[in-house]
């Protein structure tokens, strides 16, 4: 069953480069609508406080924290991009690293195009934010997010599941942690 979910490695580069490219576009897109046409730092309701629309601009990261070190954000969404296509090259043999890796890539890529194409200039450049969902944030400050945004923290969480379910680049399973568990239950049967 895992020689089928394999790639070689020109078609997991492929699936990469591809959802990258759809996940930036519509990101960038979806940038350019609300610039185009959103008020700047007013509410727009669209299903009351469940969902709103809020343009800003933001020069830091999560909740604008460092502010003062924007260029430092813009390195470290271009060394994740970079890590990623390595990663791709090299090791990526599998659909369920490729799609989450590929849209993983989309998302820094759109953060990072605003990082280095946006005002106030080269590598400072502020994140267009513009959607707003209170509720989700319970006690936390809210936080205004765009489509970027979205696919890098589902993803990352997505990383985290395939880490945690042992998938390996290649479509291997980590066995390690079953084996010990068995073999733990084994030893504990034996001493009854």
């Amino acid at each position: 069953m895992a020689s089928r979910k394999r790639l070689n490695g020109p078609a997991a580069g492929a699936l990469v480069a591809i959802l990258a490219a759809v996940v930036l576009a519509a990101d960038q897109f979806t940038k350019y609508l609300a610039l185009e046409n959103l008020p700047y730092q007013r509410e727009v309701p669209v299903l009351g406080d469940f969902f709103q629309l809020y343009l800003t601009k933001n020069p830091g990261a999560a909740f604008s924290l460092g502010t003062g070190v924007t260029w430092l954000f813009t390195l470290a969404l271009a060394a994740v991009a970079v890590v990623v296509v390595v990663l791709t090259v090299r090791s990526v043999r599998t659909r369920s690293w490729a799609i989450v890796l590929g849209l993983l890539l989309g998302g820094v890529l759109g953060n990072l195009t605003d990082r280095l194409l946006r005002e106030p200039g080269f590598l400072v450049g502020h994140v267009v934010d513009f959607i707003h969902t209170p509720w989700m944030w319970l006690w936390f400050p809210s936080a205004i997010y765009n489509v970027a945004d979205m696919f890098i923290v589902t993803m990352m969480i997505s990383v985290a599941v395939l880490v945690v379910i042992g998938v390996r680049f290649d479509g291997s399973r980590e066995r390690r942690n079953v084996d010990e568990a068995a073999g733990a239950a084994a030893t504990a049967d034996t001493e009854r």
